[in-house]
């Protein structure tokens, strides 16, 4: 068998313990887990950003946050780093999009090389090189989307039918309530099952696959849940109740125990998920898009069957990072814990040696991209992945592996910074991840964090100004300083063209130090 195509699938803030597979007591993803039994299931996948752009510019370049700088949500990708969407162009592909990336453009590299008009390649810039069969990044009010278009054809009326039907809730009364309020997450979506975002981003893919026939494609299927709002449908908005729900995480011990994470317990959505009647009613809605989400991903199987694509397609599910709900004090993402930074990542090679296999061994998301180029056959680009191809474990070749994963934040844009009373500037952190330890380190001034994941699981008690445990916190910090000395700076130049150029002056007629 000969991978020809390949099928790549995110959702959005889906912790990697939400799924039947994984070993969740009540949560049912059937489809997800017959995936996981086709393929190769990694429970040690980790991101390199617990917030949905830089983790997404990750994967879509190979690239770890520090290399291609997207930091934080409304940081721009710049111009000249190279994603999925290019390496494709260059074999003469395509990298189709339904759903969402997250890219936001950087307009103002796209001015400095005057292509910011409305030809193809203006156009492609701004997608991150992706050719769209349907965007919708959800999140927002996208009034003029493709997607509002369908709804009013739907009879969902109005200038915004996202906000007014999509995200909006019929209550007890019969009265509409807004989905922004979590209080309401309890209530069904005032859209059906048929016309929400999931079953909608669903057909704009199967249509694409089933248009293809024989050709050979790449499709990006991005779904924007199970994240907020936590809106769904009848009747996945009721499947669940907060007894099926798994406990939440979070110690007495973990207050005062680090500023910055002080700080972030006071956003406003982690105090709504300090509430017992929040985490009680936001948990079942939660699960309720992960089951709907899996059962529209069982329509794509279903197609996938019907065309016999799995002989000839990889497949790779993930997600963008987890969702606290209530862990650790805290609501939403961005810090450092495992059910942000630990994603859900299973992988359906053809090609595999073996099947239904769980490989425990660490996986960052920029692995994703190299091993979309393996299956292809297509230039691996070494000097730009950071990354590296999850094929040889697929199919039974062993070699040297990773033994720590690494994460960034950018938590300048947070009002976390300002109450610790902290002008704008470099405020970053780094983690740096292995079997037995996490090790944050913190820029401006703040202290270091480390917990014994061995000790303690969940991750509840911080040592990382412990002095008998200085000895681990050096070793750490030299794996951190090693990872960021070994980040590929140098991407004008592949490792093929820096090799013809070395030690060759002569042939160009430099014959400097010759006695």
């Amino acid at each position: 068998m000969t991978v020809r195509n390949v099928l790549f699938v995110m959702a959005d803030q889906l912790r990697w313990d939400h799924l039947g597979c994984a070993g969740h007591p009540h949560l049912k993803t059937p489809n997800l887990d017959a995936l996981a039994a086709r393929g190769t299931r990694f429970p040690n996948a980790f991101v390199q950003s617990g917030i949905c752009g830089p983790s997404r510019m990750s994967t879509y370049t190979g690239r770890y946050v520090s290399s291609h700088g997207a930091t934080h949500n409304r940081v721009p990708l710049s111009v000249g780093e190279v994603t999925l969407g290019w390496h494709l162009r260059e074999a003469g592909r395509t990298l189709a999009l339904a759903g969402k990336t997250h890219v936001v453009p950087d307009r103002q590299g796209m001015r400095r090389l005057a292509v910011d008009g409305a030809d193809e390649l203006a156009v492609l810039l701004r997608e991150g090189w992706f050719s769209v069969v349907d965007r919708h990044d959800g999140h927002h009010a996208e009034p003029d989307s493709a997607y509002a278009d369908f709804l009013r054809a739907q009879g969902y009326g109005g200038a915004d039918p996202w906000t007014d039907h999509v995200i909006a809730v019929t209550d007890d009364a019969v009265q509409t309530q807004s989905g922004w309020h979590m209080r309401n997450a309890r209530f069904p979506a005032k859209v059906a099952d048929a016309h929400s975002e999931t079953a909608y981003t669903t057909d704009q893919a199967i249509r694409f696959i089933e248009a293809q026939g024989d050709r050979p494609w790449v499709l990006h299927l991005s779904y924007v849940k199970p994240h907020w709002p936590y809106v769904a449908p009848a009747p996945w908005h009721a499947m669940y109740s907060a007894k099926e729900c798994l406990p939440v995480s979070r110690s007495p011990a973990e207050r005062g125990a680090h500023p910055v994470q002080d700080a972030f317990m006071e956003e406003e959505v982690s105090r709504a998920f300090q509430s017992d009647d929040c985490i009680d009613t936001v948990r079942p809605a939660y699960q309720g898009l992960v089951s709907q989400l899996d059962h529209h991903l069982g329509r794509v199987w279903a197609a996938m069957d019907h065309g016999g694509r799995w002989q000839d397609t990889l497949v790779v599910f993930c997600a963008d990072h987890g969702d606290y709900l209530g862990d650790h004090w805290l609501g939403e993402k961005e810090l450092f814990h495992d059910c942000i930074q630990k994603i859900p990542f299973l992988l359906y090679d053809p090609d595999a040696t073996a099947r239904g296999v769980t490989d425990t061994r660490l996986v960052e998301s920029i692995d994703i991209l190299p091993t979309i180029l393996e299956a292809l056959g297509l230039d691996p680009a070494l000097h730009l992945m950071e990354g590296r191809s999850l094929l040889p474990a697929t199919r039974g070749r062993q070699g040297p592996w990773r033994d720590a994963v690494f994460s960034e934040l950018d938590w300048s844009f947070r009002g976390a910074r300002r109450r610790l009373g902290l002008p704008i500037g470099e405020h970053h952190a780094w983690m740096v991840r292995t079997e037995a330890w996490k090790y944050i380190h913190w820029s401006s001034g703040m202290p270091p964090q480390l917990f014994d994941l061995a000790a303690d699981p969940e991750e509840f008690f911080d040592r990382g100004t412990d002095p008998t445990l200085e000895p681990v916190r050096e070793k750490m910090r030299e794996k951190l300083l090693a990872w960021f000395a070994g980040l590929k700076h140098r991407t004008t130049m592949t490792w093929a063209e820096a090799e013809r150029v070395t030690d060759n002056h002569k042939k160009g007629g430099v014959f400097y130090g010759q006695w």
